[in-house]
């Protein structure tokens, strides 16, 4: 009888040890700070997933900004930052894509996808992340609606307002990336998004204050 209760109890604390080994494998596999692995043999975590994922329509939507002020009048200050925005932003969207798609993960559709210089509100409507879940600083559809109908008079002062806190997003989202990410060359880009933006940002202030 004891051998037989010493072998029970044996198999009853393989049993636990077992289920406790396999509980511990499902934590590490659905922890979000694990790092993958991709075919080339880069690094990346789902911070920098989350990140590339919200900041492709986040870019997308900045150079929609720019395309609606093609035939507006605007300052030469302006018109050249609005330039380099989207000079700067456009092979952004670019870069960002490929490394998703080279980590084997779905790309968001933009209207970027269609043509770089398409106009209209058709293009931004379908632009995702506009409503819903969306990464900081995105504007809303009526936001975007409000901007493309707005008078020559007052397109500069609010395209001017939104772009800051189109920034002010982007630069929040960058240093949470600097943060929690693991990818080189995706925390080289969030770096040089704080850094850039947030330039342009007291730019655009400065811009403001002269109006």
């Amino acid at each position: 009888m004891r051998r037989r209760r010493r072998g029970a109890v044996a198999t009853a604390l393989v049993v636990a040890l077992g289920a406790g080994l396999v509980g511990c494998g499902n934590d590490a596999s659905s922890d979000p700070a694990a790092v993958s692995t991709a075919t080339d043999g880069s690094v990346y975590d789902q911070a920098d997933v989350d990140f590339l994922t919200g900041m492709i329509p986040h870019h997308a939507q900045a150079v929609q900004m720019v395309t609606m002020a093609q035939g507006r009048q605007v300052s030469p200050k302006v018109r050249a930052l609005m330039d380099s925005i989207r000079d700067a932003q456009v092979p952004e969207v670019e870069q960002m894509s490929d490394w998703l798609e080279g980590w084997g993960k779905a790309v968001p559709a933009t209207s970027l996808d269609h043509a770089h210089g398409a106009s209209g509100m058709d293009d931004m409507e379908g632009m995702e992340g506009m409503d819903g879940d969306q990464m900081a600083g995105m504007m809303s559809g009526d936001q975007m609606s409000e901007l493309e109908q707005s008078s020559d008079a007052d397109f500069e002062r609010l395209w001017l307002q939104m772009m800051i806190e189109h920034h002010t997003g982007a630069v929040d989202s960058a240093e949470t990336e600097i943060d929690d990410g693991k990818n080189p060359e995706v925390l080289e880009l969030a770096q040089s998004i704080v850094t850039s933006q947030t330039a342009e940002i007291e730019q655009m202030k400065a811009m403001l204050g002269e109006q």
